[in-house]
């Protein structure tokens, strides 16, 4: 139930496994409601069609494999392919949905899908089905809100039998390795009672690579959902932790790239991570908000336990506006107003090297910076629609979107995603580096600026430039800024320095040649 970005891949993945003859094990019904926004999914996977665009070559590959050759997969919007299922994999999308800016307290678990989703399995499906949550829910949700409406709605189809529960979270990883990260990778699960845990455990254990990635079985539900909220606070908590560093870093001449670098050299500090212009992906900016969320309003507990991890969320919610500020500086330094400057960002998802856009640190830039009166334009190899702008009234729902927060976004819909990198650099002001896709790291100065038609401000999100780089734009007369490099300042001062002694060098000469002096 639900073939988005992890449903579909794992209905694939499901549906490509064997026995030990290499003979299919399973038949896999692909059901996605028949909304406006997800209708389209289903002809496209009956198709053979992956309705995600993947940088993973292997998932396009596999579900054209299980649609039309293996004959394993297909797509429907009727529930009445629920009476047919032994397992219910559930990936109906759970959302946090903040109010306001800068604030994750200010908000709320969005459960409603997912409890209709309950309701409709329980009224479709046999009673020796498992029920198998794979969404990323609020600590508690599979024992104190599936259990209870499936239990409910059983017993009024007169049947007594305990439902078979389980919850096993997924670490998919969007990029070149997705298949991967969901068939070859460790997996978490737990049921809500022995049988529960049993069959759970058999399922995973048929279409995953558990042999070489084996399972954790924890006691309770509640424990393997409490893992990936933890797992993804944590690593939006050191993301969020550095930006601090990066502020002190521009402001005391430290370029924090090089700090981090050095540090990492130290094995139990290996992970640590430059947070580029905010974080975002479909977890992390909001997967801490269902711990709060469920603390009080599914526990019952009034006390305020939580300090660092809505914080961190916050820190890395607005951390993308200074870069509108950096911008902003730089063109002042040129003499040139934020109003009606052409503004190129390079990158609009949110990591380097995939098509993602969702919760982009880039999308807060477009934003704020569209809100103080630039033009603007995107260039990405990896994504052809940003549809948060495009679809901005109704993506990712009409009440979930980030416009709400800024003034003057009506023209974002008329935004689109240049594939010319040539192009979009044609009579810019400023060029922002947002994302570290792999075309963006080895740009020749020269050749930005000299398609850029003359000097532009550059701004560097990600620690993409190299030192003899930004040396190599303040030589053509451009003006550089970058989160955490702050050591820019003594590179541009090198550089004027190094002009004016050749100034005076050619003044003297100048003078000799006049005087006749050698």
């Amino acid at each position: 139930m639900g073939v988005g970005f992890v449903g579909a891949v794992m209905a694939a993945v499901v549906a490509d496994a064997e026995d030990g003859k290499g003979n299919p094990t399973k038949f896999v019904i692909g059901m996605q409601r028949p909304s406006t926004r997800s209708f389209w999914k289903i002809p496209l996977i009956n198709r053979g069609l992956s309705p995600v665009s993947a940088e993973d070559p292997e998932v396009a590959l596999m579900i054209e494999r299980c649609v039309n050759k293996k004959k394993t997969l297909i797509a429907t919007f009727t529930y009445d392919a629920l009476k047919l299922a032994d397992v219910v994999i559930v990936d109906v999308q759970c959302d946090y949905l903040k109010e306001s800016l800068g604030n994750v307290r200010n908000g709320q678990a969005e459960m409603k899908a997912l409890e209709e989703s309950f309701e409709i399995i329980a009224q479709h499906i046999r009673p020796q089905a498992l029920i198998l949550i794979e969404t990323t829910v609020a600590p508690g949700t599979t024992e104190q809100i599936a259990y209870p409406i499936i239990k409910k709605i059983l017993r009024k189809r007169n049947i007594e039998k305990e439902p078979i529960l389980a919850h096993s979270y997924e670490r998919v990883m969007p990029g070149k390795h997705y298949v991967a990260s969901i068939r070859d990778f460790w997996r978490v699960c737990s049921g809500v009672n022995e049988e529960s845990t049993k069959r759970v455990v058999q399922f995973l254990n048929e279409v995953l690579n558990t042999e070489k990635f084996p399972l954790t079985v924890l006691d309770r539900p509640i424990e393997s959902e409490t893992a990936k909220v933890v797992e993804n606070s944590f690593r939006a908590t050191l993301l969020a932790f550095l930006d601090e560093w990066s502020l002190f870093a521009e402001q005391n001449g430290v370029d924090l790239i090089k700090v981090i670098k050095a540090i990492k050299v130290r094995p139990t500090h290996s992970n640590i991570i430059f947070p580029g212009p905010g974080i975002g992906g479909y977890c992390l900016p909001k997967d801490g908000g269902l711990g709060l969320w469920a603390y009080r309003h599914i526990h019952g507990f009034e006390d305020d336990i939580f300090k660092i991890t809505p914080l961190a969320i916050d820190i890395n919610d607005t951390r993308s506006l200074h870069v509108a500020q950096l911008t902003r500086d730089a063109l002042r330094n040129m003499g040139r107003p934020i109003a009606s400057a052409e503004i190129l960002v390079l990158g609009a998802s949110y990591r380097e090297d995939v098509g993602d856009t969702r919760y982009s640190g880039s999308e807060l830039i477009v934003r704020r910076l569209t809100e103080m009166g630039a033009e603007l334009r995107v260039h990405d190899p990896y994504v052809l629609h940003w549809w948060e702008l495009e679809n901005q009234d109704e993506y990712p729902a009409s009440s979930h979107g980030l416009k709400r927060f800024f003034r003057g976004q009506e023209k974002l819909k008329d935004l689109r995603v240049e594939q010319d990198l040539k192009k979009a650099l044609q009579g810019t002001d400023a060029v922002i580096f947002a994302v570290r896709h792999q075309p963006y790291l080895n740009l020749d100065p020269d050749e930005v600026v000299k398609h850029a038609g003359g000097p532009i401000a550059v701004i560097d999100c990600f620690g993409i430039l190299e030192d003899e780089k930004i040396k190599r734009y303040f030589e053509l007369e451009c003006e550089v800024k970058g989160l955490g490099r702050g050591h820019v300042k003594r590179i541009k001062d090198q550089v004027r320095e190094k002009k004016e002694q050749m100034l005076k060098t050619s003044g003297r000469r100048k003078v000799h040649v006049a005087t006749g002096l050698k």
